[in-house]
């Protein structure tokens, strides 16, 4: 993997990914001008947490290579129509104008601001995980390589049939209820652990051939919103709840994921994929316990982001009974460790 401060010295590294533009809105939303294209210099300033001199600066020294992804300085008859156009207001003589290309190209650039290193390092994950493709059909390797693929078979049809065929005879059981659900609490056990085994396989197979990997929680920070809500829905079913819902958007009371544990207990779940610099604060923790507590009666709660909580939010949410899935334990129930409070 390349490290995010190539970008600040390689002028083809940068020109190979200016059109990912789209990483700027994974690190911090980009407001724009009211022509929905351009920004000010002040506006570039504020999404960096820079001064406007920083950026001022940058452009100076750079000047060409801005120029070249649509930098530019209106003034005079070109400036008006611009105003007219837009509906811009502004009393100066002179406007420089950057589209989403030259903010890019900021970022790359900009070396004192925690804010443009993140997108370099989104940026650089994001093109990895864009340009590696998993081979569908490998061709036959040695024997670890064949016991590879059987636990993965043997995986696969213990999670999509026999545990689906426990779940179906359960809701119809009766005296012998209980002895089903420890039946399939015992094929989920073995499921994780061939999933744990093939992960763990295939973390030696990259210090083996010494190959860069992509991170657990880079390939979730690539996600948007609704993808790492299935994602997380995903991770749940492996550990054996039933009945997932994923219902976050409007109208989801607060909630995104409801579902059932698999010893029956009512499961529900907000999820936040929020940059690794952001927090989860204790408001956010409080309004998730009315939605939970109150409207869903949850016995089990699970509040899972891709960022730290703050001490005074873990604190909240360890009095109300809120399982707080932060950064560190997401990455590691995304590599196959099965959450306590779902066993």
């Amino acid at each position: 993997m390349i490290d995010e401060s190539a970008l600040l010295e390689s002028k083809s590294l940068r020109d190979s990914v200016l059109d990912r533009t789209d990483v700027l809105d994974r690190v911090k939303a980009l407001s724009l001008l009211p022509d929905g294209m351009h920004v000010t210099t002040a506006m570039v300033a504020a999404y960096f947490e820079v001064s406007r001199k920083a950026i001022e600066s940058l452009v100076v020294d750079h000047r060409e290579e801005m120029v070249t992804n649509g930098y530019r300085v209106l003034s005079g008859t070109e400036l008006t129509s611009f105003k007219e156009v837009s509906g811009f207001q502004s009393r100066s003589r002179s406007l420089a104008l950057y589209p989403r290309r030259a903010v890019l190209n900021v970022a790359m650039l900009l070396r004192d601001s925690e804010v443009a290193r993140q997108v370099r390092v989104y940026l650089l994950d994001m093109e990895y995980l864009a340009r590696t493709q998993p081979v569908e059909n490998p061709a036959p390797g040695n024997l670890g390589d064949l016991d590879d693929r059987i636990d993965q078979r043997i995986t696969h049809i213990l999670g999509k049939t026999v545990v689906p065929m426990f779940n179906a005879l359960i809701e119809t059981a009766g005296e012998h209820r209980a002895e089903l659900i420890a039946l399939r609490t015992g094929v989920q056990r073995i499921e994780r652990r061939l999933h744990q085994h093939h992960t763990r396989l295939k973390r030696l197979e990259g210090i083996r051939d010494d190959r860069p990997t992509i991170g657990v929680m880079a390939a979730m920070d690539a996600m948007n919103g609704r993808t790492f809500e299935r994602h997380v829905a995903k991770l749940l079913i492996r550990d054996g709840c039933t009945n997932v819902v994923v219902q976050g958007g409007h109208g989801d009371r607060g909630v995104d994921i409801i579902g059932i544990t698999a010893d029956g207990r009512r499961l529900v779940v907000q999820c936040k994929r929020f940059a690794p610099y952001l927090n989860i604060t204790s408001p956010d923790v409080q309004k998730f316990i009315g939605a939970a507590k109150v409207l869903y009666s949850a016995d089990v709660a699970l509040y899972v982001a891709t960022c730290p909580f703050t001490p005074e939010a873990l604190s909240i949410a360890g009095e109300a009974g809120i399982t707080a899935v932060h950064r560190g334990v997401l990455e590691e129930w995304g590599a196959g460790e099965p959450l306590r409070i779902l066993e």
